[in-house]
């Protein structure tokens, strides 16, 4: 009986961790993967030096990977940002006081640009930018407080059990059956004044756009609803737009903060 209950707590435990997750690896990859290909040449060698050769699609995962630590609790509110029923405007007086997605994107973004920053600092705060700045284009990382960004929204995927944060992070990702290179090197062909009108705008201007395309799938599902091949037609190209976004406005930010 005892080792019933211990087996029951490991999956229960697992069970919460994989719903905390955005993205999910395949879609943090290929956010950095594109980025890769915006990067000034300052920049990517700044990059270099600080990651000391690693990509940025390989550390875009760390700060998912760091949450079973329980050294990096802190960082845990700084995966997301909700605004309250209303609440129309973002607030720092407002804001999460342990912190969320827009103080976390800040952060990294001022310690990058310290002079005096100690290359440790500066190697795990630019691996927490690629990460947040991936986390901030999944709309559900911009989403409500009250449904945990949708991970207390139960639906079916297929004939699975999933909730509707899941879908989005993993589910539809995966079911496409492309790696994060293959994602990458598949993504829109633009234009360069689309690319401009991409990378345009502010970080809050992109935490708003995020919040207003959660507010429409929210819309999109009832709880309890089986999804599949016909929901996956419908929004996994939203999903491969917002994994282009992230990859080109990260690619802006390092720009700005390294070249």
């Amino acid at each position: 009986m005892k080792n019933l209950l211990l087996l029951v707590a490991v999956l229960i435990s697992s069970i919460s961790f994989a719903s905390e997750e955005d993205w999910g690896r395949t879609g943090h990859r290929a956010t950095g993967e594109i980025a890769e290909q915006y990067l000034s040449k300052k920049a990517k060698k700044k990059i270099d030096e600080i990651l000391g050769g690693q990509s940025l699609a390989l550390v875009s995962t760390f700060g998912d990977d760091i949450k079973s630590d329980p050294r990096y609790r802190e960082f845990g509110p700084w995966h997301y940002v909700n605004l309250e029923e209303g609440q129309t405007e973002y607030s720092v007086e407002e804001a999460n006081p342990a912190g969320d997605l827009v103080v976390a994107i800040r952060k990294c973004m001022e310690v990058l640009e310290d002079k005096n920053a100690t290359r440790e600092d500066k190697e795990f705060y630019l691996k927490m930018l690629v990460h947040f700045v991936g986390d901030l284009h999944q709309p559900f990382h911009a989403g409500r407080g009250e449904d945990k960004g949708g991970n207390d929204i139960q639906v079916r995927w297929f004939n699975d059990g999933s909730n509707i944060h899941r879908v989005w992070d993993s589910e539809m990702i995966n079911d496409f059956q492309m790696s994060y290179t293959e994602l990458a090197s598949a993504a829109d062909r633009l234009s360069k004044k689309e690319e401009r009108e991409i990378a345009s705008g502010s970080l809050l201007d992109w935490m708003y756009e995020s919040k207003e395309l959660s507010s429409r799938v929210y819309d999109s599902v009832e709880i309890g609803e089986k999804l599949g091949y016909s929901y996956m037609y419908e929004w996994f190209p939203v999903v491969r737009e917002q994994l282009q976004k992230g990859g080109i406005r990260l690619a802006k930010v390092l720009n700005e903060v390294l070249g």
